[in-house]
């Protein structure tokens, strides 16, 4: 059950790193600027394109900034917890390997075996 989980955490925090990439990739490049051409009255014109005023660009880098930190966050959570879950795996193995053998020596001694819990089964090594 748990594996189901880290797997689906695993699986977000790589579509939203995804999704922050091809943000990143998909931003327009910034042209160089035309000489400025003087209107009629004398003042310059405004640079052609989409005009933001500063208080929105500030607000939204910030959120930008906000949602990065998150996924680096996300990330080292998942990597840390992605490494945890391969050494509980480990031990549910060598626990596995355990039982195995104990098993052999009780059946060597003609006594009855321990039953193997139902959780370590998917462990079995043999």
């Amino acid at each position: 059950m748990s594996g189901n989980t880290v797997e689906g955490v695993i699986v977000a925090v790589l579509g939203l790193i995804g999704a922050v990439l091809v943000a990143r990739i998909s931003v327009p490049r910034e042209r160089p600027a035309p000489a400025p051409a003087a209107s009629e009255s004398g003042g310059e014109l405004p640079p052609p394109g989409l005009q933001v005023s500063p208080e929105i660009w500030q607000y939204v880098s910030g959120r930008f900034a906000t949602l990065e930190a998150k996924v680096d966050n996300l990330t080292v959570l998942v990597e840390t917890k992605k490494a945890e879950v391969t050494a509980l795996e480990r031990l549910l193995r060598h626990a596995m390997r355990i039982i195995r053998r104990a098993n052999r020596r009780l059946v060597a001694v003609h006594e009855a075996p321990e039953e193997i819990p139902r959780e370590l089964v998917p462990y079995s090594i043999d």
